[in-house]
């Protein structure tokens, strides 16, 4: 069970093993879903429409964009900027799975509502992603730029990436972003929690009672419709959030096509509107449901499977 549940007091795993099943959930999800996660970030990033009928547009689809990255820049491309991003993922599943756990616990004990109401998940949810991107946001930051950049690189290691970005763009550039993401992420994984308990619930409804063996299936199932969900109502946001992650990196963009420059979110918004029209808003959107159903899928059942496996070790010890 993600969260805290009063009927399951039995499973009696610390808050520490928690933040070590959030962890690695991260950890072996980000390993697993890193290539579509640079193609999202390419499609997010690119002016010009996603289509091969536009002449000047670099990337127009998934295979196509898939081919041509490994053709220019090898396979390693897929995983640029790995290292921070999987500094991000450790560090955001930690304390967001604590945080969340916290959280709802702190709504049980005060009485105020029923830990497992779909409401409690969305604000937890919401609240216990915040926590996690203040802790880990200036790691995104990075995980973007090196995601982002050609050939020849701007960036040869994450060292020279923290001096250079420090050195020419001020201490403020590790929080370029924020506001956006901030406000994407509270929906965003509020959505996550909260209809992946709705729809473990519907599947419980709808599976018979032969099929409910499969626990693990289930999580996987559910976790995945959950970020599909999720990612499709608060798109948008997370688009602006990389074009304004980039800022002041034009110059590693050039060979990319066109590059714009934004003074803030709402100014964001508007270019984009105005140079793309309304379907730039959901540019990479393909990439990144396929990403959300396999990373949310993978998160959650990762993060159960360690949770199980953490009481049934304390379970054997008893």
């Amino acid at each position: 069970m993600v969260g805290y549940d009063p009927r399951a007091d039995g499973r009696n795993i610390s808050n520490f093993e928690v933040a070590v099943a959030g962890s690695v959930s991260g950890l072996v999800t980000r390993a697993l879903i890193s290539p579509l996660d640079v193609i999202k970030i390419r499609f997010q990033l690119q002016i010009e429409r996603l289509s091969r009928r536009d002449p000047s547009a670099k990337y127009y689809g998934i295979l196509q964009a898939g081919r041509q990255i490994l053709q220019e820049e090898g396979p390693t491309a897929f995983w640029k900027g790995h290292i921070p991003a999987q500094l991000l993922s450790i560090g955001y599943g930690a304390v967001q799975f604590l945080s969340f756990e916290l959280l709802t616990e702190l709504v049980h004990r005060a009485s105020v509502r029923d830990a497992r109401d779909f409401s409690v998940h969305f604000v937890c949810g919401g609240l216990s992603a915040c926590v996690a991107t203040l802790a880990v946001h200036p790691v995104d930051v990075l995980r973007t730029r090196f995601a982002a950049q050609g050939e020849p690189r701007v960036y040869k290691t994450l060292r020279d990436a923290v001096m250079t970005m420090y050195r020419t763009e001020g201490p403020l550039v590790f929080y370029k972003g924020l506001n956006p993401t901030l406000i994407a992420i509270f929906p965003y994984a509020g959505f996550q929690f909260s209809f992946y308990s709705s729809l473990k619930h519907a599947y419980e409804w709808a599976v018979p009672s032969e099929g409910k063996k499969n626990g693990n299936f289930r999580n996987l199932l559910c976790g995945s419709g959950a970020g599909v969900i999720s990612k499709t109502l608060t798109y948008p946001l997370d688009l602006f959030k990389k074009r304004l992650q980039v800022g002041g990196f034009e110059q590693a963009r050039a060979s990319f096509g066109q590059v714009r420059r934004y003074k803030g979110l709402l100014d964001c918004a508007q270019q984009v509107l105005q140079e793309e029209g309304a379907q730039g808003f959901f540019k990479g959107l393909s990439p990144s449901l396929l990403k959300a159903a396999l990373s949310t899928g993978f998160v959650f059942f990762w993060y159960e499977l360690f949770c199980n496996l953490f009481h049934h070790m304390k379970k054997a010890d008893s």
